[in-house]
C-alpha cells in the first residue's frame, strides 16, 4: 500500500483544500485512461488539465475528472509515490481508486 497520510475528495469537490500540501493524484480521462501526477494545489492543477495546459497526454483526452488525490509528507514522497503508481498495472490503479472511495464514504 502507498505511503499516504490522507485521501482527499474523490470527485474533486473539496480537493482544493490541500493547497500547499504535496499530493499525488489520478485522473480519469475521456477515453477511460488514467493519468497520474503530483502537485501542491490540486484544484489549480485540475483546472489546468481541464483547460488543456497541464500536460500533453491529457490535452487530447479531455474532459478529465479527478479520481483520487492523496496527500503525502513532502515533495520527495510525492515524486516517489507518483513513480510507484505509474509502474502499477491498470487493474491495481483501479483498486487504489476503489479503496480510497470506500474509505471516504
Amino acid at each position: 500500500m502507498p505511503d499516504i497520510t490522507r485521501t482527499l475528495a474523490g470527485q474533486g469537490a473539496d480537493a482544493g483544500e490541500a493547497r500547499g500540501v504535496p499530493c499525488v493524484y489520478l485522473l480519469r480521462c475521456a477515453d477511460d485512461s488514467l493519468y497520474c501526477g503530483w502537485t501542491t494545489d490540486v484544484k489549480r492543477r485540475l483546472a489546468e488539465h481541464r483547460a488543456g495546459t497541464a500536460s500533453r497526454y491529457t490535452r487530447s483526452r479531455r474532459p478529465v475528472r479527478l479520481a483520487v488525490a492523496f496527500a503525502v509528507a513532502d515533495r520527495s514522497a510525492a515524486l516517489r509515490e507518483e513513480a510507484r503508481i505509474k509502474r502499477l498495472p491498470r487493474a491495481a490503479k483501479l483498486r487504489l481508486i476503489d479503496a480510497s472511495s470506500e474509505r471516504s464514504r
